[in-house]
């Protein structure tokens, strides 16, 4: 059986709320592993891979980038939502290092064997926490954004794992090659699956505009999600 809970948690002024799911006979500490949503917020889709990861036997923790109980509904409202993310990189960066530290302190947690894993938007999160030098086992990014922020570079301790569709209009081919290259430089232990035939979005159920570039792809979610159980039984 898995419980949940929500935890307030603050960066600076800002109030998030991240749920937290763990197997309810859970005796020891265990490996944790955060969970970046993607432009919409922390929604039911990061909730439900929260409690996926607590049925893997870790602890499963859906962080908040945007704030407590902000959710973008349409188009215009995610993008005004990302937006200033995606401007500020250093504030990025600073927002999901508040997810780490309260992750941290979770008594349930080894506070030295955390992950983190991102889908789109949340890609481009765990990546530039992995980025920021941070001092965990790994980060997954699903379908997210590959472009390096301009900040100064430091040493990637992270395993990384990018799992990506070929037919991804937000990243491609090209930017792919360019993600690669950056974390060959920077010395980081990296690996890169491609999906063919595959668009942005490809784990999420519910994405089914091909005009946009999102659509939901069944085999590529399946293909994925083996990979990021093999790739946690590895780093933990």
């Amino acid at each position: 059986m898995i419980k949940t809970e929500l935890i307030t948690y603050e960066d600076h002024s800002h109030v998030l709320e991240g749920l937290v799911a763990y197997p309810s006979d859970v005796s020891t500490h265990k490996a944790a592993v955060m969970i970046a949503h993607d432009w919409s917020g922390r929604n039911d889709f990061t909730a439900q891979k929260a409690r996926q990861i607590a049925e893997l036997g870790y602890i499963g923790f859906a962080l908040d980038m945007y704030g407590k109980g902000i959710i973008g509904n349409t188009k215009e409202e995610k993008s005004a939502l990302i937006q200033p993310f995606i401007q500020n990189r250093k504030m990025l960066q600073q927002r999901i290092l508040a997810a780490l530290h309260t992750v941290e302190k979770i008594k349930q947690v080894d506070s030295k064997r955390i992950a983190a894993m991102g889908f789109c938007f949340g890609g481009l999160c765990v990546l530039d926490l992995a980025r920021s030098g941070a001092d965990i086992k790994a980060v997954v990014s699903v379908h997210g954004l590959l472009n390096a922020p301009e900040l100064p570079k430091h040493e990637i301790k992270a395993k990384v794992l990018a799992l990506h569709g070929y037919d991804d209009p937000m990243v491609t081919p090209d930017q792919v090659m360019q993600f690669g290259n950056e974390m060959t430089e920077a010395g980081a232990d990296w690996q890169l699956h491609m999906y063919g035939n595959t668009m942005h979005a490809f784990t999420n159920p519910q994405a089914n505009d091909p005009g946009f570039g999102t659509v939901y792809s069944e085999r590529a979610d399946a293909r994925a999600w083996v990979a990021v159980k093999d790739f946690f039984e590895e780093v933990f």
